[in-house]
């Protein structure tokens, strides 16, 4: 069944477990974390945990739990909700403090959810998906998983409104991501993503996907590029822990390719595939 869980207890989803002075709900001060499971087994969890400590450490959250604690946790709430295929959401907070901006001396809090996965439909997966370019609005740091998402709503909106499935970000005229994905293109059988930057989130899938292309022996550029560069790319596709692996066929009015799914990115899906079946 799906579960929640604050501060040392497993509650029902629809319990009312927060309260009105938590720093989360009053000022987004907080970060977060979002994990595939696969057959009951946590995908990459060291690496997401690795990556919230980051987090943490760049917005001065003391995380007084160690990674094994919260590794530990994260396994014990997908046991108690006897899912095997779902999602863990873990979220960290500077706590429970009356309002003030100030950071209050008083013990952090966590909440977390597990629900059901809820997999892209594989005709999606074949057709493949459009997307819209937008000018990335957001703040200077976007390499922290922090809780204030309120442009990346924004952007997912807007691409949703036009009909597309993502909006992808452009900043002082280069690619940055998606509202909710990191993107990638191939030209000339070389596959190419923006480099690591404040800008970027260090997706976990991104890390996944390079991992994959070695395997695969296929060229991985790390650099910035444009826009355009992206349109008169041979394929687009896109990356998140929900979504994995996604063509993009369509970027505004523009047809990427042939406009169907390629083949690289094809195989690119069918090895990360894989690589969750080997970590099983």
């Amino acid at each position: 069944m799906e579960i929640g869980y604050f501060n040392g207890k497993y509650v029902s989803l629809n319990e009312a477990v927060l309260p009105i002075d938590e720093r989360g709900h009053q000022f987004g001060d907080g970060i977060y974390e979002v994990v595939r499971v696969y057959d009951g087994k946590p995908f990459m969890l060291d690496e997401h945990l690795e990556r919230l400590i980051r987090s943490g450490n760049a917005i001065k959250l003391r995380i007084t739990e160690t990674k094994e604690d919260l590794c530990n946790l994260i396994i014990k709430a997908i046991e108690e909700s006897e899912l095997k295929e779902c999602v863990v959401y873990l979220q960290i907070t500077r706590g429970i403090a009356v309002r003030g901006h100030l950071f209050p001396d008083v013990p952090m809090s966590i909440s977390m959810t597990v629900r059901e996965a809820k997999p892209l439909p594989a005709e999606v997966r074949l057709r493949g998906v459009t997307a819209i370019l937008l000018e990335d609005e957001r703040w200077a740091n976007c390499y922290i998983k922090s809780l204030n998402l309120l442009p990346n709503i924004l952007a997912k909106q807007a691409a949703h409104d036009a009909g597309s499935y993502e909006a992808i970000l452009v900043r002082d005229g280069q690619v940055t991501e998606g509202s909710s994905s990191n993107v990638f293109y191939v030209k000339d059988r070389k596959v190419y993503t923006p480099p690591l930057t404040k800008h970027i989130l260090p997706g976990i899938t991104r890390l996944a996907v390079k991992n994959v292309l070695s395997q695969l022996n296929i060229p991985l550029v790390e650099q910035q590029f444009s826009e355009m560069d992206l349109l008169h790319a041979d394929e687009v596709f896109i990356t998140s822990t929900t979504s994995e692996v996604i063509p993009v066929i369509k970027i505004n009015e523009n047809e990427i390719g042939k406009g169907t799914p390629g083949e690289i990115t094809s195989r690119i899906y069918e090895q990360y595939k894989n690589l969750i079946k080997a970590h099983k």
